[in-house]
C-alpha cells in the first residue's frame, strides 16, 4: 500500500469537546474566560487563564487530572490504532497546545501513533504555571490568511507537510476536522485527497457553502463510529487502487478480458 497520510484536527475531532473550554470550565473560570474573551485572540486569553488559575492555587497537576477525563467517543482510540497499525501516518493539526494534546495521547495509549503534532507551543514554567504561545508569532510574522485566526493558518501547515510528501514520493492525503479553522487547509487538498468534515459542525457549513472551490473527495461523519466506518473504507479504497495500478500490463489484460458481443440474426 502506498502511503496514506492522514491529519486529524484534535478539538472535537478526536475529543468530543474544545480542550480549552474543558479545562476552564472543570477549574471554575468560565466567567473569567467569557470576560477576556472580546479584549484577546482566543490563544492569548488561554495563557492569561493559565496565569491566573495558577495565581488561584491550581496546579499543572490539577490541569492534567482534568485532561485526563476529557470526553471522547469510544470508537476513536481504536480507528487511530487501526490506522496506524494498517501503515498510515498519521498526524494532529490543532489550535489546542502541546501540553493538552500530549497529556491527553499519553492518556489514550496513542502517543505513539502519531508521527507529528502541529500546535501551539506550550510549557511548564519554573514556578509551576503552563505558558501558552501562538503557533505563528502573529504580532513580528502575521501569516497573512484571512480565513484563520492569527495565531495559526492551517493552511499554510497542510502546504509544508504536501511539499514533503511529493519529495518522499507519497500520495494520499486524508483530513479530518470540525472547526472554521479546517477550511483554509481543506483548499489546499489536490482531487486525489479527501476531506472529512464533521456533519453540521461549522467547516461543514463553510463546505456546503462553498463546495466549487473545494477538489478533494468529500466524506461527512456524525460521530466516532462514522469516522471509524468511512477512515476504514477510504483506507481500502486507497489499498485497492494501487493494487491495481501495480499490477504489470499482461496481467491486467489476461484477468480482465473483455466478452464481445456475438453477431445476432435478424429474422425479416
Amino acid at each position: 500500500m502506498a502511503e496514506i497520510t492522514i491529519v486529524f484536527d484534535f478539538d472535537k475531532t478526536i475529543i468530543d469537546v474544545d480542550s480549552d473550554n474543558w479545562v476552564v470550565d472543570e477549574l471554575g473560570a468560565t466567567d473569567l474566560f467569557n470576560e477576556l474573551l472580546p479584549t484577546m485572540p482566543w490563544n492569548s486569553v488561554m495563557d492569561r487563564m493559565m496565569n491566573e488559575l495558577h495565581a488561584k492555587g491550581k496546579t499543572i497537576e490539577d490541569v492534567k487530572e482534568v485532561l485526563r477525563r476529557i470526553p471522547i467517543h469510544p470508537r476513536i482510540v481504536p480507528t487511530i490504532k487501526t490506522a496506524h497499525a494498517l501503515g498510515c501516518d498519521l498526524r494532529i493539526l490543532s489550535d489546542a497546545n502541546l501540553f493538552f494534546i500530549k497529556t491527553i495521547i499519553d492518556q489514550l495509549g496513542i502517543k505513539d501513533c502519531f508521527s507529528e503534532i502541529n500546535t501551539n507551543p506550550s510549557y511548564v514554567d519554573e514556578e509551576g504555571k503552563l505558558r501558552i504561545s501562538p503557533f505563528v508569532d502573529f504580532q513580528s510574522s502575521p501569516h497573512g490568511c484571512n480565513l484563520c485566526p492569527p495565531n495559526m493558518c492551517k493552511g499554510m501547515v497542510i502546504d509544508r507537510i504536501q511539499a514533503t510528501l511529493a519529495k518522499e514520493g507519497r500520495q494520499m492525503i486524508i483530513y479530518l476536522g470540525d472547526g472554521s479553522g479546517d477550511f483554509c487547509p481543506s483548499l489546499k487538498l489536490r482531487v486525489e485527497d479527501f476531506m472529512m468534515p464533521r456533519k453540521d459542525f461549522p467547516v461543514w457549513g463553510l463546505i456546503c457553502e462553498n463546495r466549487a472551490l473545494l477538489r478533494a473527495e468529500i466524506h461527512e461523519w456524525i460521530d466516532g463510529e462514522d469516522m471509524e466506518m468511512i477512515v476504514m473504507k477510504l483506507i481500502e479504497k486507497i489499498k485497492i487502487q494501487d493494487s491495481v495500478q501495480l499490477l504489470p500490463v499482461d496481467f491486467k489484460i489476461e484477468t480482465m478480458p473483455i466478452a464481445l458481443p456475438q453477431s445476432v440474426k435478424v429474422h425479416q
